[in-house]
């Protein structure tokens, strides 16, 4: 990986340029943190930095340092694809292929800016950047730009608000460390950042303890009423139409992490949550130990991801998804 470095170091070290950070759709804390602490790094070395989503994100993102400088591109369009012709150097945070950024796909495709990928998912497609950097060890792409960042001999870039950025990507990711991609060399580079002024118990209650009413009883109604127990094979299922989540004045953000709540219950090694957002059914799989969800996610519903935690779509129904689940939970062995 250090020709990739070193092509890196030798595209920022240069000229002042026109840069576009994007992420995948449905930003999460990873992706915004590795994108965000990036558009920090690349202003101190005097570039012309934009951050463009294909989406908005959970509100529990935006205080994050320079949220208010993001464009979204569903909200913005024109002048997202207008910022993106100009472009000199485009980087492609925390997604392993263009598929991912949707609507957005076309206009970076067109470009002819020279693109660079930094990514921790599995099976990155090599056609999409001039420059891929990808490590699937890495608990996050926050703490693989890190790694990075210290590779290029440029930690002195890392003030506050970058460390909080790249804390906050760790944090998310590694499910506050608990996850078994998080390793000694993790909690290292949290110290370091701590070190640089982060405040973590700030971060945290700004992330996981901010939740509106709405969204408490969203949580409580998925435990009570939409919670599917398969005590013989391991696994659950919680599921939310459209409807439901209208009926809890349902907001970006609001359903992340309740899958891990099905995942909590003793003896479940397998969860999946599903629901239907923007017409189409989204699934999230998480598991315990090595329990490979994203060999289904990518079999079964068009996704993909880590061994522990993935995502993918279904073309069918809400119920019609829980059915097809179902059929794969009875197959378990």
């Amino acid at each position: 990986m250090q020709v990739e470095y070193n092509q890196l170091k030798t595209i920022i070290s240069g000229p002042k340029k026109n840069v576009i950070i994007t992420t995948h759709r449905g930003p999460d804390g990873d992706a915004m943190g590795s994108s965000l602490a990036l558009f920090h790094l690349l202003k101190k070395l005097e570039h012309n930095v934009q951050i463009i989503t294909p989406n908005d994100y959970a509100y529990f993102l935006h205080w994050l340092p320079a949220n208010k400088d993001v464009i979204v591109y569903e909200e913005f369009e024109e002048k997202a694809q207008k910022i993106t012709l100009n472009a000199d150097l485009i980087f492609l945070m925390d997604l392993n292929n263009l598929d991912r950024i949707a609507e957005y796909k076309d206009c970076i495709s067109n470009s002819s800016a020279t693109k660079i990928l930094i990514d921790h998912h599995q099976d990155p497609d090599y056609t999409i950047a001039d420059v891929i950097i990808s490590d699937t060890k890495s608990s996050s792409t926050a703490e693989l730009l890190y790694n990075i960042i210290q590779n290029l001999n440029l930690q002195h870039l890392i003030d506050k608000p970058t460390a909080e950025c790249l804390y906050t990507g760790i944090l998310t990711d590694t499910g506050s460390f608990k996850y078994s991609s998080t390793t000694s060399n993790t909690h290292k580079i949290i110290s370091d950042l701590i070190e640089r002024g982060v405040e973590h118990s700030k971060i945290h209650d700004l992330i996981y303890d901010n939740s509106s009413i709405d969204r408490m009883r969203l949580l409580g109604y998925c435990l009570n009423e939409k919670l599917l127990i398969y005590e013989e094979n391991n696994s659950a299922i919680i599921s939310l139409n459209h409807q439901e989540l209208e009926r809890f004045n349902f907001k970006k953000g609001d359903t992340e992490g309740i899958i891990n709540y099905a995942l909590a219950i003793k003896g479940i090694i397998f969860a999946v949550f599903i629901v239907e957002k923007d017409g189409i059914t989204k699934l999230s799989l998480r598991s315990k130990g090595s329990f490979k969800v994203n060999e289904i996610a990518k079999k079964y519903f068009n996704g993909g991801g880590h061994i522990n935690a993935s995502g993918g779509v279904s073309q069918l129904s809400v119920n019609e998804t829980i059915k097809k689940v179902e059929k794969i939970i009875k197959n378990l062995k």
